[in-house]
């Protein structure tokens, strides 16, 4: 590991702590202790049984078990976490890597947002101006050009993800046809995933 990687990963790790013991809701996880050694770095975090939303969508067993009303009580739960991250907390934080691997289940299939590495804190007297950060095909488009982090970034990465939820895989090809097109052969494709019908209720 050279020098540059070895000071970013200790930079985030910092980070992630002084974030995390900022915050308190239900559907973020809970930070039980951190470790800080010059050989060694890691969080002690709540323990999520089922992992990932992302490992949970890939198995076709879990994705079955995630049902409408878990599906929708997952999209509930990242909103509610980035609601209260974002007007709650003063200054806002802006988690800025919202994304299927950084939602993490627990044995009822609840939500915690995790990984908040990369996250910062939207200050009313700095210019907010960033690096790019976070995971490829989520991070909002005019991110790349404007470098500002707002609000907004979280925001459409929520919308990607919701998607992701509904169809059971990321919507890439979706989301890049509807830069382009929107019709209604498009927008069925969402209720087209394995295990689920289009006429599915809540």
């Amino acid at each position: 590991m050279n020098e540059g990687s070895e000071n970013g990963e200790i930079k985030s790790f910092e980070n992630e702590i002084a974030t995390l013991t900022e915050i308190r809701h239900r559907n973020i996880v809970k930070l039980h202790g951190f470790c800080h050694h010059e050989k060694h770095t890691f969080l002690v975090c709540e323990y999520m049984e089922k992992g990932s939303l992302k490992d949970v969508l890939s198995r076709e067993r879990e994705a079955m078990e995630l049902d409408w009303r878990k599906r929708v009580n997952v999209i509930k739960g990242v909103a509610h976490a980035l609601s209260y991250l974002h007007h709650n907390c003063v200054p806002p934080i802006i988690h800025r890597d919202i994304s299927s691997k950084n939602v993490l289940l627990n044995s009822e299939m609840e939500a915690r947002v995790s990984d908040f590495g990369t996250a910062r804190f939207l200050k009313p007297d700095s210019s907010n101006w960033t690096a790019v950060a976070g995971t490829y095909g989520y991070i909002a488009p005019e991110l790349s050009y404007t470098m500002v982090v707002t609000e907004k970034c979280d925001v459409f990465s929520f919308g990607v993800l919701t998607l992701e939820i509904l169809m059971g895989s990321h919507p890439a090809e979706l989301i890049s046809n509807l830069y382009t097109s929107v019709d209604n052969g498009q927008i069925n494709t969402i209720s087209r995933y394995p295990g689920y019908s289009s006429s599915a209720s809540y």
